[in-house]
């Protein structure tokens, strides 16, 4: 694989502007790991306004990642290019960066380590990919590997069952009270409730919403779904204090 040479690890660090060079096939696993973790972390945050919550963006910022590929047909040198083009848009809108970090998709101001506990000892969520349904290289899931990774970490096992322990898991309805909203940009949305449960489990799918679009600021930029699942959300809780009052 041209990817695996010594000329072809040189020419990508050189090309892809990364911070430390390219020495082994295991280098190019990092590097492929982040473009995919990049991939993903654009679509969670595809607002449409400009945003600072991962990293500074403009609004709508799929696009203008789609724009930076302007053909497919290229050689291989031109198509590193086009994704230097696209991750300068989610690294280094702001033109203050020298070199592309591969051990940091998000900037600074995110604790993503608090996130990582979490996911270690809480909220264990299988994630893969088959190159069939989606864009990415077979990655399938390896829980074995997920399970040491966190006890190198942070010393903790995860608890695959914790949330369905905690959470109920299928006999949520259970519950009550709870307003779930979902937005249809935003991959995770995927592993969410969207349907209602019961009159006291509602759910709304926001169109054209990314990461919890609905829990940022009132802005002039918001799009109809989102209106209309604030306006629902406001409801629903009114509701449930006066029938507690």
């Amino acid at each position: 694989m041209y990817c695996v040479t010594e000329k072809g690890r040189q020419d990508i660090t050189t090309g892809l502007r990364l911070c430390k060079p390219l020495h082994s096939e295991a280098d190019v696993e990092t590097v492929k790991s982040w473009l995919s973790e990049t991939w993903f972390n654009l679509a969670m945050v595809d607002y449409p306004y400009p945003a600072n919550f991962l990293e500074p963006l403009p609004a709508n910022p799929i696009k203008s990642i789609c724009a930076a590929f302007t053909s497919p047909n290229k050689t291989d040198s031109e198509l590193l290019t086009q994704l230097v083009g696209a991750l300068t848009i989610y690294y280094n809108f702001t033109g203050q960066a020298l070199c592309f970090n591969t051990s940091q998709t998000q900037s600074g101001h995110v604790d993503e380590y608090g996130w990582y506990y979490q996911f270690c000892t809480e909220m264990v969520m299988p994630s893969c990919s088959d190159g069939v349904t989606d864009m990415f290289e077979p990655r399938p899931w390896d829980y074995d590997a997920y399970v040491k990774n966190c006890q190198n970490l942070f010393g903790v096992t995860p608890r695959a069952d914790w949330v369905e322990t905690f959470y109920w898991g299928r006999d949520i309805t259970t519950a009550s009270n709870i307003f779930f909203s979902n937005g249809a940009l935003d991959p995770w949305s995927s592993g969410g409730v969207l349907t209602n449960l019961s009159k006291t489990l509602q759910a709304f799918v926001i169109p054209e919403g990314a990461h919890h679009l609905d829990l940022r600021s009132k802005t002039e930029m918001d799009p109809p779904g989102l209106i209309q699942a604030r306006l629902m959300e406001y409801a629903a809780v009114k509701r449930w204090i006066i029938e507690y009052t």
